[in-house]
């Protein structure tokens, strides 16, 4: 996949996807890797993530909003990506359907030093 693809694919399924979308146009790394996950594996990762995110006072965008969207796709392999914005200060994960031709949910998670 390439980066003009993904940016395409980058609309609004969280509020995440904007700065997603612009770190990925101003050069920031990305991946989209091979293989599938489970659905329902993702949601249970995910919502432990945000309980810790919180507990920590980790600054994420769109995590709350992207645990219900893989709860509702619990029972469908998904595929996973992430874009790094230039300075690696966020990462923002995506998760695609299988054929990885649809965003399903993206989520940033700010680095911590």
């Amino acid at each position: 996949m390439n980066r003009a693809d993904l940016a395409e694919m980058l609309n609004q399924q969280t509020t995440a996807c904007e700065p997603a979308k612009a770190a990925l146009l101003g050069g920031g790394d990305f991946v989209i890797w091979d293989g599938i996950v489970p659905g329902q594996q993702l949601a249970s990762i995910y919502a432990a993530r945000h309980r810790r995110a919180r507990k920590r006072g980790t600054k994420t965008l769109a995590l709350s909003a992207t645990v219900d969207i893989l709860t509702q796709h619990s029972t469908a392999p998904l595929r996973i990506g992430c874009i790094f914005t230039p300075d690696r200060t966020w990462a923002f994960m995506l998760f695609l359907t299988e054929d990885a031709r649809v965003i399903l949910a993206c989520t940033g998670v700010r680095k911590t030093d």
